[in-house]
Formats: structure tokens, sequence, C-alpha cells
């Protein structure tokens, strides 16, 4: 659990410019409310990122003076769209809420406002609004991801063709040893776009990309294999996020422009 004393809304009006400097880093968990197939629930993306989040303020937030914001739960979720259950805002609306949100944190002492960003759909919109925030209210803006999501670089496994991109085994895991009352692995099946291996270009994580919704790759909502899934596994990569995050976060401490 993260100390008190570095949750932002716990402090009280008259102590921020105590606590508060230009070193300062705001974090903002940024999840989703958003179908993960039968197998896991819909704030399968928002259990991750404040997991992230509070581990990496509860290890170097006295040492790179982070700060945590609470958390944005609904998010641009318009691929799940026709999903009951799936919450989502629209780009707009989404860009307005993270304005209306870095003109507060202007007002504070902080100058560097860090996006830890739970759910693979925010990314484009997310690096838009970095660079919005930077020229309507000065802030340094930055995007973190748990993990790079495998359409975006990031990696996948053999199994699924690179292509583990929403419910697969990465998530599963995470979600078996952080929340594990909430999955039923039992319900997963194995949903991978196979045929788009074959694509030099045109896949997830080519160098095309492409609309796409859920169901356009089946009715369960899933991409991935989540069938071998395991809370070890799930540590393991909690581990490894985590300690990204923070070495990250040490890198967005000394950033400079010049």
């Amino acid at each position: 659990m993260v100390s008190t004393s570095r949750r932002l809304s716990e402090l009280r009006a008259s102590d921020l410019a105590e606590h508060l400097s230009d070193t300062s880093i705001l974090v903002l968990p940024i999840g989703a409310v958003e179908q993960h197939g039968p197998h896991l629930p819909f704030n399968t993306d928002l259990v991750v990122a404040n997991a992230c989040a509070e581990a990496v303020v509860d290890q170097v937030g006295d040492e790179l003076d982070l700060w945590l914001l609470e958390s944005l739960a609904f998010s641009k979720s318009n691929e799940h769209v026709g999903t009951p259950g799936t919450i989502w805002l629209g780009p707009e609306t989404l860009l307005r809420v993270l304005d209306d949100i870095g003109r507060s944190v202007a007002a504070t002492p902080a100058k560097k406002l860090a996006f830890l960003n739970g759910h693979g759909g925010n990314s484009s919109l997310l690096n838009v609004a970095c660079r919005e925030l930077r020229i309507n209210h000065g802030l340094e803006t930055f995007l973190l991801h748990p993990s790079l999501p495998p359409d975006q670089g990031g990696e996948s496994t053999e199994g699924e063709l690179g292509m583990g991109i929403h419910g697969g085994i990465a998530e599963t895991s995470m979600m078996l040893h952080l929340r594990p009352e909430l999955v039923r692995l039992e319900r997963g099946s194995r949903n991978v776009p196979e045929h788009l291996a074959n694509n030099e270009h045109v896949k997830f994580g080519g160098s095309v990309s492409f609309g796409w919704l859920a169901h356009d790759f089946g009715p369960d909502g899933h991409i991935g294999d989540p069938t071998g899934s395991t809370p070890e596994h799930g540590a393991e990569l909690m581990d490894r996020a985590v300690a990204d995050l923070c070495a990250a976060f040490a890198e967005i401490a000394d950033f400079r422009f010049i």
C-alpha cells in the first residue's frame, strides 16, 4: 500500500506548498472498464495500472518526489463498443478531461505529469494529450505503460505469434497474481488471428497499423491465448514491470529539454 503521505488527495490544501515543488512528479494511473473476454473482469486494465503505480510510488516515491493521483477508470474503450458493461469516453471527451486535469495540475507547484496507462487503446490519444498539455499549460508530460503493448512494438509470446494484445497470457497471468478471485481461467480459450502472422507489414506490431474492433476477431472479444496463464508468471511480469517503471521514473526525474 502507498503511504498516505504520497497520495496527493490525502494532503490538505494548507500542506500543498510544503510538500510539492517544481521537482515533484504527479502520477496519474489510467485504466479502463471494458470487456476482456469470458475469463477476465471488466476492470483488468485498471487493476494492473493501479497496482503498478502504487508499487512504484511506494518503492521510489520519496527518492524521486512522486505523488500518486486518483486513478482515471473510464477511458477510450470504443474498440469494445457493443459489449454491455464496457464504459467508454469518446476521444474528444477524454482529451477534454485530460486537459482539465492538466490545468488543475498546473495550478500546483509540480511541473511534471506522468500518465501510467494500463489500456493500449488509449496510447495514441495520450500521446496527443501529452503534446496538448505541453502547449496549453506548460507541463512536462510523459506516457508510460506497465509494459509496452505488443501492437505498439512490445513483446508477446511466440505461442501467441506476437499478437497477444487483449486478454492473453500476459494480462491473464497478471490478474491471476493480483486478483485471482476475479479470473475464470476455465472459460478462456485461444483466439489468435494466425493468418496475420504471415504478413510482413499489416499485422499487430507491424509497420502498417489498421483500425479494428474487438469483435472483428471473433465473438469472445479477446485476442491472445490465456490458456497457459499462471500466477507465478504474473508475479514475474509484475516484478519486471515495476523495475522498468522505477528506472523510467528516475529518468523522468532527471529529464531536461536542454
